[in-house]
């Protein structure tokens, strides 16, 4: 869960599509505060590192501004996962890279909606599009 460089994937997947997976995933990271802050950190990838503190706030800054990013789309129109993903994803995806950030663009849509900043519909066709609550 805790790599040196990057998030980990963050997903809501189709077993669990009402669930709220960022805010157990920013919950569970801040467990490790516990931990002294010197702590040799072995990731599943990367290299081991120390600054286990400072990764906890990276992650939790990297997160808190993709979600201000995600409201600032969804005040501007409804926006579904699909709308979201050239905000959260800058650079071109392939179909396996679409797959794992659909996850990721529902989760920080849920986010936001389980926190009551966002309100959730659906369209005629369907869709689910997501305003400012």
């Amino acid at each position: 869960m805790m790599l040196p460089r990057i998030s980990t994937n963050v997903s809501v997947f189709d077993m669990e599509p009402e669930a709220n997976p960022l805010q157990l995933f920013l919950q569970s990271i801040d467990k490790f505060k516990s931990l002294p802050e010197d702590t040799l950190t072995l990731p599943s990838h990367g290299k081991p590192f120390t600054g286990l503190y400072q990764r906890i706030r990276q992650l939790h800054d990297h997160h808190r501004d993709r979600l201000a990013e995600v409201m600032d789309a969804c005040m501007a129109k409804p926006c579904s996962a699909a709308d979201v993903l050239p905000v959260l994803f800058k650079r071109k995806l392939d179909l396996h890279q679409t797959t794992f950030a659909m996850g990721e663009a529902v989760a920080h849509l849920h986010a936001l909606w389980f926190d009551g900043r966002l309100r959730r519909s659906r369209d005629a066709e369907g869709v689910y599009r997501f305003s400012p609550a």
